[in-house]
């Protein structure tokens, strides 16, 4: 550390107090300390390349490529996954997948290709190998998607993990998503994107928007088709992008590029095309099945940096219901545990909190417990500590990090019997009526001192008896800590599906729960960061997620708190927050003109949730995120893959959000088919650009022609509302009728709907043919507008 990060580090935790600075000081001088006894400098290194093929060795699904200076295994799975691996890499051990590795493909095999190479050709894939060691993947019939130039590796002469890059091509036309949750995106324009989970707002290195959760997960979209690609590497890296430039007729095209450096780890990628929704189901299984969030989780949530009190809680609760607006969830941060005791309740603040749960739940209300995985002391403490549960150092040492209550240890989640100790920790705060938990602080954080907000780079993990250091487990962290705490309640078995979100994570975190963003950006531009972060994390594989209404920090205006209440009324995840400086964020505290406008957004959300609950269970079953880019239908597509500031709600509705001041109509890029616009039921016709009216009471939604959406209706009831399709066309829709918050899977309604002698006709389908819809019927886009 020099002084400037010496400086920078007083400062940032300087308003804590001189003894927390102190404290913090020390903390970064010891974590400087032992990274540096225990990661000596990497000195000389010295390069390598896979060099010219030697021999090939057939196997299911593909085989084993061999060159002068590594080997490449490749393999293609019953799915249609490609999976390839370099210097021996295997697809497992992996925090990424759902169980064993996917069976591979009997029916493909590595043969001899042109010019000394080998290839696989499967159903859905071909995969291509040069002499030289570059990589092709192509469609079935050739069409080249992505090529990933031969590797190249640089080796410590004294020994240690090597670290790698990896070059790759694609179509000069595509475009580039994912990476985990970005708040530049959802399509990543050229730059660099650091591979480091940092607390929101901390990003460091590359002057890009690093965040909390980020992957090695690459979605590519062009006129050949879509791919996605996932690097299966834990350890610190960054990815270049450079989108491509077709040459204007000329036939001088320059390809996109996309460059991969990782600082240490396995050099090996999953691949899987096809049709977007295709690549998401190969993903899912892969990754594993979204976790299913108990019905409750799909409606209103509020929450507060510090309640402060049983009484303010109540408070905030009245407010809601004397105002007609739904509240499902309260949140309550960190003021109801012992400065960072774990799991131990602040009795002086909260003398009688399960009998708040009970009240709360009786008018259908769940309170959600923020867990964070720095542990300052208490019993907890003292139980982690007899039970050999934290991190340590090189040395030996428990690794000591700083938070606001002092000195912490942390959990070593990598660790099965750690996990296992930590998931029965759960129950106290079930048993004090806490129905769901949120995951605070698992970068993980530390203190500001640590500059990067990370434990020791040298400091000692299990990893699952792999045995390694933070720079391999930091990135998967938080994904080991939300398994403890999901396998935990899943243990417990409370009669209904648990509830968990992480603000931190990796590949595979949908198996757990879901994610919101936490403080990203204030202002304008995190109204947008909001719904770049959601659309990339659903590419990604992760479903469930949302930002904090109105940002983490400052005063919103009126307008910017409504405009971002009604994006979040269409999201996944809609929680309102308030952070320690962010004043109140209650609707009534914007005045009477927003509390009457966000009624009407809340109203929408309660009449949604039918809908909302079946996306939930497809979100399950296929891998399909709940929201997705306008382009899922059409890839092909390109001004759709331009557009950015609309989205899908399931395949249905396309949610126009405003993110901009001032704004009361707004330009809206359909695509194929009709659009009704909900509010007004005029149609538009796409594809192509339309002009619709956003005022200041709601924002525009449009409905597809054809939908069957299920919705609450006016008294409560399930009601199927249907949108007529265009004349000789038919429709239809999936309808879940939920049977309830516990493990059962629920069976799925499948209706049509076409036009019969000048009248719009649905019918359910099931084994015995058409019927009669069981639910009330509301046709709409018969004659509005």
């Amino acid at each position: 550390m020099d002084g400037r990060d010496l400086v920078r580090s007083v400062k940032a935790v300087g308003s804590a107090g001189a003894a927390q600075t102190a404290r913090a000081v020390r903390a970064a001088w010891r974590r400087r300390r032992a990274d540096a006894r225990a990661l000596p400098s990497r000195g000389a290194e010295r390069a390598r390349v896979p060099g010219a093929v030697r021999s090939a060795e057939p196997g299911p699904g593909g085989g084993l490529v061999r060159f002068d200076r590594s080997e490449l295994r490749i393999a293609v799975t019953a799915s249609g996954a490609v999976f390839w691996g370099w210097d021996g890499a295997a697809p497992e051990p992996s925090y990424a997948l759902a169980g064993r590795c996917p069976e591979p493909d009997p029916r493909a095999v590595l043969e001899p290709d042109k010019d000394g190479g080998w290839r696989v050709v499967a159903e859905r894939v071909t995969v291509t190998v040069s002499r030289h060691g570059a990589v092709a993947v192509c469609t079935p019939g050739g069409v080249p998607l992505r090529r990933d130039a031969p590797p190249r590796w640089w080796e410590p002469a004294g020994g240690g993990p090597a670290r790698w890059v990896q070059r790759s091509e694609v179509a000069a036309d595509a475009r580039f998503f994912g990476l985990g949750g970005r708040a530049s995106g959802p399509r990543l324009r050229d730059g660099s994107y650091r591979l480091w989970n940092t607390a929101p707002g901390l990003a460091s290195g590359t002057g890009d928007d690093t965040l909390s959760l980020t992957m090695p997960v690459q979605l590519v979209v062009a006129d050949a088709g879509t791919h996605l690609v996932f690097h299966d590497s834990t350890w610190d890296g960054t990815v270049l992008l450079r989108e491509g430039a077709e040459g204007a007729g000329s036939g001088h095209d320059r390809p996109g590029t996309a460059e991969v450096r990782m600082d240490g780890g396995p050099l090996r990628c999953w691949v899987a095309v096809g049709t977007p929704a295709r690549v998401l189901l190969t993903w899912a299984s892969l990754t594993g099945a979204a976790a299913l969030p108990p019905a409750w989780a799909l409606g209103h949530h509020h929450a507060r940096w510090d309640f402060g009190s049983e009484h303010e809680v109540r408070r905030i609760v009245v407010g809601y219901q004397e105002r007609d607006l739904p509240l499902d969830a309260v949140h309550l941060a960190g003021d109801h545990l012992h400065e960072h005791r774990a799991f131990t309740v602040d009795h002086d603040r909260y003398p009688k909190l399960p009998v708040l749960a009970d009240e709360l739940r009786r008018d259908g209300i769940r309170l959600v417990s923020a867990v964070a995985p720095a542990v300052a002391g208490g019993a907890v403490h003292a139980a982690g500590t007899a039970a050999d549960a934290f991190v340590r150092d090189a040395a030996g040492e428990v690794v000591r990090g700083v938070v606001r209550a002092g000195e912490a240890a942390f959990p070593d989640f990598t660790h099965a019997r750690v996990r296992a100790w930590w998931g029965g920790l759960y129950e106290e705060l079930r048993s004090q009526g806490f129905s769901g938990f949120w995951h605070d602080g698992n970068e993980p954080t530390s203190c500001a001192a640590f500059g990067e907000q990370t434990l020791p780079r040298s400091a000692r993990h299990a990893l699952d008896g792999s045995g390694g250091d933070h720079r391999e487990a930091h990135n998967v962290y938080a994904l080991c800590m939300a398994r403890a705490a999901h396998e935990g309640l899943r243990g417990q078995d409370a009669g209904e599906r648990p509830f968990l979100m992480s603000r931190s994570g990796w590949a595979g975190l949908q198996r757990y729960g879901g994610a919101w963003s936490g403080g990203v950006v204030t202002g304008w531009p995190g109204l947008r960061a909001s719904l770049s972060l959601v659309v990339g994390l659903g590419l990604c594989g992760v479903p469930y997620s949302g930002p904090d209404v109105g940002g983490f920090d400052g005063v919103p205006s009126p307008e910017l708190y409504l405009r971002w209440f009604q994006l979040g009324a269409h999201l996944p995840l809609f929680r309102t927050y308030a952070g320690p400086r962010a004043g109140r964020r209650e609707p009534w505290e914007f005045g009477p003109e927003v509390l009457g406008h966000a009624r009407v957004a809340l109203a929408g959300r309660r009449r949604l949730l039918p809908y909302l609950l079946t996306l939930a269970h497809l979100a399950r079953r296929t891998g399909a995120p709940y929201v997705r880019p306008v382009w899922w239908g059409a890839p092909e597509d390109r001004a759709l893959r331009d557009c950015e500031d609309a989205f899908l709600l399931g395949d249905a509705l396309l949610v126009a959000p405003v993110l901009e001041p001032g704004v009361e109509r707004r330009a809206v890029r359909l695509p194929g088919g009709r659009w009704y616009d909900t509010a007004t039921g005029r149609a538009h016709e796409g594809p192509g650009r339309v002009v619709v009216d956003a005022p200041l009471s709601r924002i525009p939604v449009l409905a597809r022609a054809g939908a069957v959406i299920p919705v609450h209706g006016e008294d409560g009831g399930l009601e199927l509302e249907v949108w007529a399709p265009e004349a000789g066309r038919t429709g239809g829709g999936l309808v879940v009728a939920d049977p309830g918050d516990g493990p059962d899977e629920p069976d799925f309604e499948r209706y049509t709907v076409r036009w019969e002698g000048g009248r719009v006709v649905v019918r359910s389908e099931g084994e015995d043919g058409a019927a009669v819809p069981p639910h009330r019927l509301r046709v709409r886009g018969t004659g509005e507008g």
